[in-house]
């Protein structure tokens, strides 16, 4: 077993064949499927924290867009390379990634930036920005209100910094932000495009 210090997938290593049975498959759907269609056809995007492909990374495939998957978990990658054998796809920590060293049009993190520590998150935002091309949009998702719970399948914190604080970093890394949105489950999405002077 992995050292809880020590893992960098926030406990869905461990828990990978019990996330890959309970993932709800229509959840997020519809929402990140009206987000994709507002993104030029066959663009590159770059998923952080891909998991196992479904239904998130399968959605961006159906629509046409140029996918790079990372994720920390080795068990989730191993799935998501049998799944989309295609697809570059990197085993690694989001805030330890290199982003496969080139610029992408879009960004987006399902299910991501709230298991990682308070600390990291900003750190996140700032490589995607700087990973995006001009114009390039970011999508994430977080609660709306900071808050921290315990999550039901790793039993290890969680935590929101809340939108002010989320739109304020963004604002900081040369990102306007352009709306939100809720999905059938409830998750709140945080949408964002970088703007064509930020020199970030």
């Amino acid at each position: 077993m992995i050292p809880v210090e020590a893992d960098k997938s926030n406990g869905y290593e461990r828990n990978a064949e019990e996330f890959m049975r309970r993932r709800n498959q229509k959840i997020g759907v519809a929402t990140v499927r009206e987000w994709c269609r507002g993104l030029p056809a066959g663009c590159a995007v770059l998923e952080l924290g891909c998991g196992y492909g479904e239904p998130i990374s399968q959605v961006l495939i159906d629509e046409g867009l140029n996918l790079y998957a990372v994720d920390a978990s080795q068990k989730m990658i191993e799935a998501f390379r049998s799944r989309f054998p295609g697809v570059p796809a990197e085993c690694c920590a989001a805030e330890d990634s290199r982003f496969f060293d080139r610029m992408f049009d879009a960004v987006i993190a399902w299910g991501l930036m709230f298991l990682l520590p308070a600390e990291t998150q900003p750190l996140i935002i700032a490589k995607a920005a700087r990973a995006l091309n001009p114009g390039g949009r970011l999508l994430f998702t977080a609660p709306k209100q900071a808050q921290t719970w315990t999550d039901v399948l790793t039993r290890l914190e969680s935590v929101s910094l809340g939108q002010e604080r989320y739109e304020e970093i963004l604002r900081a890394e040369g990102l306007e932000i352009t709306g939100d949105a809720v999905d059938e489950g409830e998750n709140y999405y945080y949408l964002a495009v970088k703007l064509a002077a930020s020199g970030v």
